[in-house]
């Protein structure tokens, strides 16, 4: 069974990711399968807009440490392991169809990134979204060294990405990083509104200010995901990673 879902209605193309017994924790399959499901959603000429969310209890738990081992066997292990990774900010945001984020529960590491890289973003007033990576001995990816400090400033993306400490949907609000706030219930009808606004406006509009916001304008976002590439893969590679990661693991099963 796929670990994505696509679905497709109105215009609308719903991305789910549909790993709810791992609260759709980043694995090899889940990045083959979005991959694949955005790059079919951004040719398909009967979608206008992409919708992004997650099936279950959470939006994404980040990096899955059960695969730890595997994802870090070798240095091509690691290094295909960041790539599909960088890969899906690409499909994200380099495409020509602005999409919309419906997130909920936890969006954690790689999953707050990939809601950094929604262009509109609707949250449930249940979400919490952090960066444990610092914690990991790992690096943060999804070109958030360059989107972040845009958004919230120096000092604050340092916070977010150094302490880890958990914001709330009303505080990603207060930080301008989600653009609505609502009940759990309503979220998809919300999010599949707002899509179908966006799906409304000019395709030829919405894509070429897309293109100009995230390409034109300036090489810095490709240039972070390139050295945030780098500054991951040795941080994979780094044995306090594995330390740190089995510590946590150790953690939370006690």
């Amino acid at each position: 069974m796929s670990t994505v879902t696509l679905d497709v209605a109105a215009g609308i193309g719903r991305v789910t990711l549909n790993r709810p017994e791992r609260m759709n924790a980043i694995g090899t399959a889940l990045l083959h399968d979005l991959h694949a499901a955005l790059t079919e959603a951004a040719e398909r000429p009967d979608v206008s807009v992409i919708l992004l969310c997650g099936a279950g209890r959470a939006f994404c738990a980040g990096d899955d440490l059960k695969e730890f081992d595997q994802q870090t066997h070798d240095d091509a292990a690691i290094r295909a392991h960041i790539a599909g990774i960088q890969q899906i900010t690409h499909d994200l945001m380099f495409g020509s169809k602005i999409v919309v984020g419906a997130v909920h529960g936890f969006a954690v590491g790689g999953g707050f990134e990939w809601l950094l890289n929604c262009d509109l973003v609707v949250a449930s007033a249940d979400l919490q979204a952090f960066f444990p990576e610092m914690d990991w001995g790992q690096f943060v990816t999804g070109g958030v060294t360059h989107l972040l400090p845009l958004a919230v400033g120096y000092q604050r993306a340092m916070e977010l990405m150094l302490l880890g400490e958990r914001q709330s949907a009303a505080r990603l609000a207060e930080l301008g990083l989600v653009n609505r706030v609502v009940p759990r219930e309503t979220l998809l009808d919300t999010a599949t509104e707002l899509a179908a606004v966006v799906a409304g406006k000019s395709r030829f509009s919405t894509g070429r200010l897309k293109r100009l916001m995230t390409v034109d304008l300036s090489d810095l976002l490709r240039r972070a995901l390139d050295l945030e590439a780098a500054a991951t893969i040795e941080a994979f590679g780094n044995p306090e990673a594995a330390e740190r990661v089995a510590r946590f693991a150790t953690r939370k099963s006690s």
